[in-house]
């Protein structure tokens, strides 16, 4: 009887990897939405020094003052929002996200509305900007559930709450509610301020810690929840406390100890060892504008500054410096290069702090140089975004390095 003849076991044959398909630009959402929030930032802020200094006669169908602080927080901050969450969800849940034609018309969405604040009428305006964000809302929330990622479902629900608060804006723009316009642009620059909270906290101790050899953090659950919880009672209590003794006082008290809340929180992530890795230092920098800015809006509550200096802490020094360092960092890593920036690109981060301090600090000290302070802050803010076209443009239209999708 003859032995048993052996067969080896077939080996499996290696498959390539799909080659991408479409455009560039529309294979993942940071593309397309980081471009056009950097374009709109170099042209948007320019507009606005002008339309303040009598220099520009733009008739448009909001107040130039309300035009500008809707337009960059609903305009700049939620597409680099967009933008990184719909990257950002792929990476979480491993399901594919808004590509091609169905990305493209989510930007084209969010760059009519850009348009419609120029030329109006006001109400394709509003229907256009109230669009966007309950539906990116609704694709994060079935993408996140159908994962079981209930962890990262607050965020779209944050997004949901800056459409509830966008909705209440045109509202009181048309007198339709007897509310100023400006408690629910408060309130959205709030919730971008917490979404701004849970993101760092995630991330800056973790690219700390990579790019550190040897680094490890101690972070404290407690001082991380107080921080958050102080913060969410503060700015609540800012947006929507009465302006009377009492409230103010309760106001204030919140809001520093929320500054000192997140001055510790900071600590925790070593700041002073990021100062030779630009793409850290700008994440530590930016976030030290957030107590900063906190610290500020309690001395406006108890009437030794005006609201306008912390509020401008916050939406220059905390939000746009977290974002021009997160637009460099994430757009590198989703493009294949190397998470090291250029001197330019840390130029870039320099102006964006020169912007905050400058119009923030200077009106501070000299109320009387406040056009000064825009023109230079407009000038340091538009050659930062200037440069991260330059040098982005080109990657975010082109092909990974590595060839890979996305």
């Amino acid at each position: 009887m003859s032995a048993p003849t052996l067969h080896a076991s077939p080996q499996p044959v290696p498959t390539a990897a799909p080659q991408p398909t479409g455009w560039p630009l529309l294979r993942l959402g940071f593309r397309p939405f980081y471009l056009g929030a950097a374009l709109f930032a170099l042209l948007a802020i320019p507009l606005w020094v002008a339309l303040f200094l009598g220099h520009s006669t733009l008739t448009m169908p909001l107040s130039p003052l309300l035009w500008h602080a809707h337009e960059m927080l609903f305009g700049f901050a939620i597409a680099v929002i967009v933008g990184f969450l719909l990257t950002a969800v792929k990476a979480w849940t491993g399901l594919a996200t808004p590509r091609g034609a169905f990305l493209a018309a989510l930007a084209l969405l969010w760059l009519a509305a850009r348009m419609a604040a120029i030329t109006g009428p006001y109400g394709l305006y509003a229907l256009l900007d109230l669009t966007l964000l309950p539906l990116v809302a609704a694709i994060l929330t079935r993408l996140l559930l159908r994962a079981r990622n209930r962890r990262n479902l607050p965020l779209a629900g944050m997004l949901m709450l800056l459409a509830l608060a966008n909705g209440f804006f045109h509202l009181g723009v048309i007198g339709a509610i007897e509310m100023s316009p400006l408690t629910p642009l408060y309130a959205a620059l709030a919730l971008i301020v917490m979404i701004e909270c849970v993101i760092a906290g995630r991330v800056i101790p973790a690219f700390t810690m990579s790019a550190t050899p040897g680094l490890k953090l101690t972070v404290s659950v407690l001082v991380d929840r107080a921080a958050m919880g102080l913060a969410a009672l503060a700015l609540l209590l800012w947006v929507f406390a009465p302006a009377a003794t009492a409230w103010n006082m309760g106001a204030g008290l919140a809001l520093s100890l929320a500054a000192v809340a997140h001055v510790l929180r900071l600590l925790q992530w070593r700041p002073s060892i990021t100062r030779h890795r630009p793409i850290l230092w700008i994440l530590h920098a930016s976030y030290a504008w957030l107590p900063f800015g906190l610290a500020l809006l309690a001395a406006a509550r108890f009437g030794w500054i005006a609201n306008s200096v912390g509020v401008h802490a916050l939406a220059i020094g905390a939000t746009a410096g977290l974002i021009i360092g997160m637009i460099t960092r994430t757009a590198r890593g989703h493009t294949g290069r190397a998470l090291q920036v250029s001197r330019p690109e840390a130029t870039a981060y320099a102006l964006v702090m020169l912007a905050a301090a400058t119009r923030v600090l200077l009106p501070l000290a000299m109320p009387a140089w406040l056009p000064m302070a825009l023109v230079v802050s407009a000038a340091a803010w538009s050659l930062a975004f200037a440069i991260y076209l330059f040098i982005y443009t080109p990657w975010l239209l082109q092909t990974r390095l590595d060839g890979k999708d996305g």
